[in-house]
C-alpha cells in the first residue's frame, strides 16, 4: 500500500502524553481526516499492524488521513498504566478526545473531521460529542464497530464475561494490583486504570448515562446536540460485548440523528459471521465491509442500509 506513517504526541498535563499514529496516503494530501479510537483493554493497534494490515492503512490507501489515538497509558502513550494512574472516562471525554480533535483540526483545517471507534471507544466518542456541541459541529460523521453502552441482553456469555469477569473478578484484580493488568494476563491488548475500569463497569449496567465525576447527563446532552450521522456496525457472533440489540439501544439513546445499524452476517450478504474483533481484523473485511464504512465517511448514506 502506498502509505506513510508518523507518530504525534500531545501533552495533557501531569506528565501524561498521548500518542497518535498518523497513517496517510503517500502522495495525496487533501483526503478526509479521520480520528480513530479503540475500546477498553485495547489500544490503537486494533486499527493497524506493522505489516500494513487493518482499517487505518486500508483507508489511507484510499486517500484518507488517519489519526489513531492511544488513550492515556495505553499503546505508546506515556506513562503506562500503573497503580499510580488516576485517570478515567472523565479525562477521556473532557480532555483527551478534545485535545486529539484539536490537533487534527490544526493540522487539517481544510476539511471537517470524521470519527471512527471500536467497541467502548464509540461510547467515549458519543459522550464527548454530547457534552461538547462545539466539537460535534466540527465532525462530519462517524462509524462505530461493535459499540454499545449498557448490556441488556441475557445469555451465558453475558453471565461469564460481564457479570462474573468484568464486574467481579476484574474488580478484585484491580483492588489487589491497583489497576487491571489485562495485557499481562492476556485478557486484552492493554491495561485499564482503576477508575477507567470502574467507570465502564458502571455504564455497562442497565443504568443512566451519567458522569460519575460531575453528574453530567450524557443522554440529555445527546438530545440537545445534533450528533453527526453515525453508522453502527454489529456482528452476529458478538453475544454480549456488542450484541446487535444493545448496539441498537445505544443508537436509540443517542438522540435524534441519522443512525443506521448494519449487521455483518452471512445471511444478510456478507462473507462471514463476524465477531467483536474480527469485524475489524478479518482478512476479508477490506473487501467485504470496509468499503461500506468509506462510503458512509464520504457522505454516501443511501449506499449503506439498515438491515435489522
Amino acid at each position: 500500500m502506498h502509505t506513510r506513517e508518523e507518530s504525534l504526541y500531545i501533552d495533557v498535563g501531569g506528565g501524561e502524553r498521548l500518542h497518535l499514529r498518523r497513517i496517510r496516503h503517500a502522495t495525496q494530501e487533501d483526503g478526509p481526516p479521520l480520528l480513530m479510537l479503540h475500546g477498553v483493554m485495547g489500544n490503537g493497534r486494533i486499527f493497524y499492524s506493522d505489516s500494513g494490515k487493518g482499517l487505518a492503512p486500508w483507508l489511507a490507501a484510499q486517500g484518507c488521513d488517519c489519526f489513531v489515538l492511544d488513550l492515556r497509558g495505553r499503546g505508546q502513550s506515556t506513562p503506562p498504566i500503573s497503580r499510580a494512574s488516576r485517570h478515567g472516562q472523565h479525562e477521556t471525554i473532557c480532555a483527551d478526545l478534545p485535545a486529539a480533535h484539536a490537533l487534527v483540526r490544526r493540522l487539517r483545517p481544510d476539511r471537517p473531521a470524521h470519527w471512527i471507534a471500536h467497541s467502548w471507544g464509540g461510547v467515549h466518542m458519543h459522550s464527548c460529542l454530547a457534552r461538547h456541541p462545539e466539537i460535534a459541529a466540527g465532525v462530519a460523521n462517524a462509524v462505530y464497530f461493535g459499540s454499545k453502552r449498557s448490556v441488556h441482553v441475557k445469555n451465558l456469555n453475558k453471565l461469564v464475561e460481564v457479570d462474573l469477569f468484568w464486574n467481579l473478578a476484574a474488580r478484585a484484580l484491580v483492588r489487589a494490583v491497583g489497576y487491571l493488568p489485562a495485557r499481562g494476563l492476556r485478557l486484552g491488548a492493554d491495561n485499564e486504570s482503576d477508575r477507567s475500569h470502574l467507570d465502564s463497569k458502571r455504564w455497562a449496567k442497565v443504568a443512566p448515562w451519567i458522569d460519575a465525576d460531575d453528574g453530567f447527563d450524557y443522554r440529555a446532552g445527546a438530545q440537545r446536540v445534533a450528533l453527526p450521522p453515525t453508522l453502527y456496525f454489529a456482528a452476529p457472533r458478538d453475544p454480549c460485548r456488542g450484541h446487535v440489540d444493545d448496539v441498537r439501544r445505544f443508537r436509540d439513546e443517542s438522540g435524534a440523528h441519522i443512525g443506521r445499524v448494519h449487521l455483518l452476517s452471512r445471511a444478510l450478504g456478507h462473507r462471514h459471521d463476524y465477531d467483536h474483533v474480527s469485524l475489524l481484523t478479518h482478512p476479508d473485511a477490506a473487501a467485504d465491509h470496509f468499503p461500506l464504512a468509506l462510503a458512509w465517511l464520504l457522505g454516501d448514506y443511501a449506499h449503506v442500509r439498515e438491515n435489522i
